[in-house]
């Protein structure tokens, strides 16, 4: 019951604003010549200012029919400069709009019957207007339809924003508020799901921009390269005053990109392994061989640390392909300060004995040294890691590493190698180098481009790279904090780290689902967005590590979808409400009684039933428009929400990146801007 009545009824003739003006016209009547209707002054100023409060009350309650009526046959254009978008302290901004409840469902519902068609489309006049201004062809009715459809506020036949969907759902309700989602919330971390151009990247460039001017620390990943990504977080690090922040990172620019090493920074040694063997494929019998992987960069990496050296993928590579070098780097370094192992080793490398089987074809030194620990039980744990490698036939031994050479090579070819191994000695290099550390403690913005239309592998490899390091860290960071290592450190409250994942689907591997499982509690904010839910299905290539996925989202924004298992995630969630159908039912009876005056009888009564309903079917989801979501935040509460459309703003200074950005633009097209030619710049709160 709404209202105190069963049946709302929004959708009929306002014929309260009848009486209302009846009502105002006999008071004003009554004020002007109270004589005329036989009053005395001070009882028809009393009447006429009686009738005039209530023909005002009647009058509003018409307009909000005809209000109502109206908002559900047009669409409400909001634009928003960036510099605009509100900052809090303790939420994020995510639009305007309004909680969906019972009587949302209800007022969808009623949309939907053919007999109120009238009220909740647009009329004649106004669909040919729209139709002039949506055809290009010549004539005279023609010219005058696109003059009443113009562009401009305050038209009643003017064209609607070439959005698509239906009106409806966000017109069912006039009253807006901010849509904000809790800080304390996105420790949870957020799934946003959309199909292509319905206004997901609005939706980060609009966190993005908070989210910078909070002084977060902001990692923005962007598999496909989004020039107008690009631009917008640029701006929002200019207009933050955090220009000094900005961290470029870019598979397809390595000119002008930062440096990168996702295995230089750690915290045990073993870390190394993991990231790397991480990304070898671990399904069937293939899992025997990623154990191997693992054990054998694990004693590569051990070495290379040894000999005071950063590991990288490159370092990495030479010597998996080459043991002989490492080992015999290692074990000149490890018996230095012993002249008698070296000069045992002399003696027996000027002896030209015959080598053992497993050392045929390497270098003789090596061969000396191995039999030198051999006879005098030297070595270490590293040592014996290096020749137990070296134990392998040279075939068996190709066959075993088989699966982690093309991940190195996809890691070291090219001039991407120099980002994600960078020469730490070339000081003529003006490119910086960072790490996770780094980004966090000194609270940096990195956006990281990873050229997936080019060459999709290697942005896979590398983006799994990064997560694995930044899963790494995290766990680092919620056991010791930020100032783990540093002389004089003062332990202080974690600040957040938040990590916008555009296209997440393309990156995702096995380290995704610790880093969402455990970030939170380092203080890792993801918000991660892709089209369908299939696509994360496809990825993991198991419905039950997709439902798992998925799962770790505690927030939801779903934009239009074409997926119907995709929209079910968000209805399947939703409650049932009680719908009312009112129902005309009118019927007559012939009298066949002769000896009575009544002919027939007849009967007319309005029968109301209650069913219940899902608040939300999937095919509401599939009709929204674009720039229009539906958000599940706060524990389950449903929230309909639109964005603002983008307003001109100041464009970024900076040459090189303006020429990086109109670069990216031509090279990556994955479909123009919805937003294109849909926006002006009118007041912010502007509803017409």
């Amino acid at each position: 019951m709404i209202g105190g009545h069963p049946v709302e009824a929004l959708l009929r003739p306002p014929a309260e604003l009848n009486a209302g003006a009846v009502s105002v016209l006999v008071g004003a009547t009554m004020a002007l010549g109270p004589e005329y209707f036989m009053m005395t002054p001070g009882v028809g100023y009393g009447s006429a200012a009686a009738l005039g409060l209530n023909g005002c009350w009647w009058l509003n309650r018409g307009i909000r029919i005809v209000r109502y009526q109206r908002n559900l046959r047009r669409r409400r254009r909001w634009t928003m400069p960036a510099e605009r978008i509100p900052v809090g302290a303790d939420a994020l901004f995510l639009g305007r709009g309004f909680r969906w409840g019972e009587r949302h469902t209800q007022r969808l519902h009623d949309c939907r019957k053919t007999r109120f068609r009238k009220f909740v489309e647009p009329g004649r006049l106004v669909r040919w207007a729209h139709a002039c201004a949506a055809d290009p062809g010549a004539g005279r009715l023609a010219g005058i339809g696109r003059k009443l459809a113009a562009d401009v506020p305050f038209n009643p036949f003017r064209a609607p924003p070439p959005v698509g969907g239906s009106s409806w759902l966000h017109g069912v309700e006039l009253a807006e508020e901010p849509v904000r989602l809790p800080l304390k919330d996105r420790t949870g971390h957020t799934l946003v799901l959309g199909t292509t151009q319905v206004g997901k990247t609005r939706l980060l460039e609009l966190s993005v921009a908070q989210d910078i001017r909070r002084g977060e620390t902001v990692a923005v990943f962007d598999p496909k390269g989004d020039a107008d990504l690009l631009r917008a977080v640029r701006e929002a690090c200019r207009a933050a005053g955090r220009e000094d922040d900005f961290l470029l990172f870019h598979l397809g620019y390595p000119e002008i990109s930062s440096r990168y090493n996702g295995v230089g920074q750690f915290h045990r040694i073993t870390e190394v392994a993991t990231r790397v063997a991480g990304q070898v494929s671990g399904e069937g019998q293939s899992a025997v061989f990623r154990e191997f992987v693992w054990r054998f960069v694990n004693v590569v990496a051990r070495a290379v640390v040894a000999l005071g050296q950063r590991p990288d993928y490159r370092t990495i590579l030479r010597h998996v392909t080459n043991i002989d070098e490492l080992c015999l780097s290692y074990a000149e370094s490890h018996f230095a300060d012993r002249p008698d192992v070296l000069a045992a080793v002399d003696r027996i490398e000027r002896a030209r004995e015959e080598p053992p089987r497993h050392m045929e074809g390497r270098p003789r030194r090596l061969v000396a040294f191995e039999r030198a620990m051999l006879d005098g039980g030297l070595g270490d744990e590293v040592l014996d890691g290096l020749r137990s490698a070296m134990r392998y036939e040279r075939s068996y031994f190709d066959k075993l590493v088989a699966s982690l050479l093309p991940l190195l090579e996809k890691l070291t070819t090219g001039k991407a190698a120099g980002l994600l191994s960078p020469d730490y000695r070339d000081v003529d290099d003006p490119r910086p180098v960072w790490d996770w550390r780094r980004v966090v403690n000194q609270r940096l913005v990195v956006y990281v481009g990873l050229d997936a239309l080019s060459d999709a592998p290697v942005a896979a490899a590398v983006g799994n790279s990064m997560f694995a390091d930044l899963v790494s860290y995290a766990g680092e960071r919620y056991k010791h904090g930020d100032t783990h290592g540093l002389r004089g450190g003062v332990e202080a409250p974690r600040h957040p780290v938040v990590a916008h994942m555009d296209e997440f689907n393309e990156l995702m591997g096995d380290e995704f689902i610790p880093l969402l499982n455990k970030g939170g509690a380092a203080g890792l904010q993801v918000t991660a967005y892709t089209q369908t839910f299939s696509d994360i299905q496809a990825k993991t290539r198991d419905v039950a590590k997709a439902r798992q996925v998925s799962g770790n989202f505690n927030s939801l924004v779903m934009f239009r979808v074409k997926d119907v298992d995709t929209a079910a995630l968000l209805t399947d969630q939703l409650p049932t409400v009680n719908v009312v159908e009112l129902t005309q039912i009118a019927g007559y009876t012939d009298s066949s009684d002769p000896d009575t005056d009544v002919d027939f009888s007849s009967r007319h009564e309005d029968r109301i039933t209650s069913s219940t309903a899902t608040m939300l079917e999937p095919h509401d989801v599939t009709r929204l428009p674009k720039g229009e979501a539906f958000a599940l935040l706060e524990g389950g509460a449903l929230w309909k929400v639109r964005l603002p459309l983008p307003a001109g703003g100041k464009r970024d200074p900076s040459a090189a990146f303006a020429e990086l950005a109109d670069d990216m633009a031509r090279r990556y097209r994955s479909g123009g801007s919805w937003w294109a030619g849909a926006a002006e710049t009118v007041p912010e709160a502007s509803d017409v």
